[in-house]
């Protein structure tokens, strides 16, 4: 698409996605964000209009982040890496959801009610789900 991955790394340390590495990847963004920037100073559109134009942007945006992601050059050791920090962070997550499950349960408890928060219901059996998933296919693929 426009980007390059040779003018970004990976994001190892702050989170995941891509960090610029050289000029070229600075100006990538500027020439990104500057003009969405100007576009809300002006008031000559309303404010549908400006959501609208914002949310193209971010997904036009968004797919090139992630077409310069899936280009990115890695080695073996790279990716051995990447997927243990990503297995580590998923376990915390699904630590802390878990625990904020019970919290739910036992606070409603007292009250006397039933409720759980249905996002991190959702988000624990979704990656169930994902692991299960991915564990078929890839014994179906060996």
């Amino acid at each position: 698409m426009i980007g390059k991955p040779e003018w970004f790394q990976r994001r190892k340390y702050s989170g995941w996605g891509i960090v610029p590495k050289t000029w070229q990847g600075y100006v990538y963004i500027a020439v990104m964000i500057i003009p969405l920037i100007f576009f809300h100073a002006l008031p000559y559109w309303s404010a549908t209009t400006k959501t609208i134009v914002t949310i193209i942007l971010a997904v036009i945006f968004g797919i090139d982040v992630i077409d310069i992601m899936i280009r990115m050059k890695r080695d073996e050791r790279e990716r051995i890496h990447e997927a243990i920090a990503e297995r580590n962070a998923l376990w915390f997550v699904i630590m802390v959801l878990a625990i904020g499950i019970a919290y739910d349960v036992a606070s409603n408890a007292v009250q006397d009610r039933i409720q759980v928060n249905p996002f991190m219901v959702a988000a624990v059996i979704g990656a169930v789900i994902i692991k299960m998933i991915t564990n078929i296919y890839l014994e179906r693929k060996n």
